[in-house]
């Protein structure tokens, strides 16, 4: 039998301490939007499925979107579906050979979608209040 070797590896168990690059925060967000926009289908067609039910149904769809918890759960929603597009487009143009995968290319697109993020983010909150 082999003799097994125990491997002396630093261990950095301060997750504080650990910097991502601007590139696996836009892939992490990139997931994370996915899924969001995904539990929102079945909100969104909830609430829909109730405003076409019945003129009753109609108001109460109308009283629910009226509260402000609705309409900061909208603009999430829409804040979310805003970066998984821009994401989405990002990767898109980098597949399709229109930007060159290279890291400073990556983290300037990166920074960019943010940016194009933040402008539709607050537009989707002017539209929804």
């Amino acid at each position: 039998m082999g003799k097994t070797v125990k491997k002396q590896r630093p261990v950095n168990l301060d997750l504080t301490t650990i910097r991502f690059p601007v590139t696996a925060i836009a892939s992490i967000l990139h997931r994370v939007s996915g899924v969001i926009s995904f539990v929102a289908v079945g909100i969104l067609l909830w609430l829909l499925g109730l405003s076409l039910s019945s003129p009753e149904g109609f108001l109460q769809a109308s009283a629910v979107m009226n509260s402000f918890f609705a309409k900061f759960i909208m603009w999430g929603i829409l804040t979310a579906l805003a970066w998984h597009i821009v994401g989405g487009v990002r990767h898109m143009l980098m597949d399709f050979g229109y930007l060159a995968e290279t890291q400073r290319t990556g983290n300037s697109s990166a920074r960019i979608g943010f940016g194009i993020t933040v402008v539709l983010s607050i537009l989707a909150g002017v539209l929804v209040w």
